[in-house]
């Protein structure tokens, strides 16, 4: 006889990994160096705390996913297990990144560019894992209104994985390397998710008037 799963102790073993994620984020801060050398070097603070926020963000849309649905089976354990093995790799070339925006990590073209497209192979990989886990929750889901939320958020987190791979080609093309456009090329996710909304709304939840 087939047992169900509980989402309990998977989402345990995911806060865990996530706060493993923030101790090393600290320890990689180099604490025991006293805190008026760190302050003098503002940008490891900055850095940390961009990095910080992000694996919040990170941390937010995982909850999000239970709080939504909480399905658990061997593949969303799969999807799940290589979402937060990227995360845990994720926050330091993010670091990298914010101390070459500020100037204080002189990197060449190349250099910056092997960057970019390391950062943007770790979003898209992040986001697809979500886009998955909402996909493989979707086609279980038996409430029809549910699962109309849960292929929004699908195809809501495949447009993030789409934006990671555009940033990412630009980077191994080096087409505004130089000024950033990998990076602000995320810019995008603001119009692209609207237009989504309102586009899924329309299709899927037409107004009762």
């Amino acid at each position: 006889m087939t047992k169900p799963h509980h989402s309990g102790r998977l989402q345990a073993f995911s806060d865990g990994v996530f706060a493993f994620a923030a101790t090393l984020m600290v320890v990689s801060l180099d604490l025991n160096r006293g805190v008026a050398e760190l302050m003098a070097q503002g940008s490891n603070l900055v850095a940390f705390g961009v990095s910080f926020f992000v694996l919040v963000a990170l941390w937010v849309v995982h909850y999000n996913y239970f709080r939504r649905s909480g399905y658990v089976d061997y593949w969303i354990m799969a999807y799940n297990a290589l979402l937060l093995f990227v995360i845990l790799y994720y926050v330091f070339p993010l670091k990298s990144l914010v101390h070459s925006w500020m100037g204080t990590q002189q990197m060449t073209l190349e250099g910056l560019s092997s960057l970019f497209q390391l950062y943007s192979l770790g979003f898209a990989l992040i986001f697809l894992c979500y886009a998955l886990m909402y996909r493989r929750a979707f086609k279980k889901e038996r409430n029809a209104a549910t699962a109309v939320d849960l292929l929004f958020y699908t195809r809501h987190f495949a447009l993030y994985v789409g934006v990671g791979l555009l940033s990412m080609l630009l980077s191994a093309l080096k087409v505004g390397v130089g000024v950033g456009l990998p990076g602000f090329i995320y810019v995008l996710l603001g119009p692209l998710c609207y237009a989504h909304s309102k586009w899924f709304d329309q299709k899927f939840r037409p107004s009762d008037l």
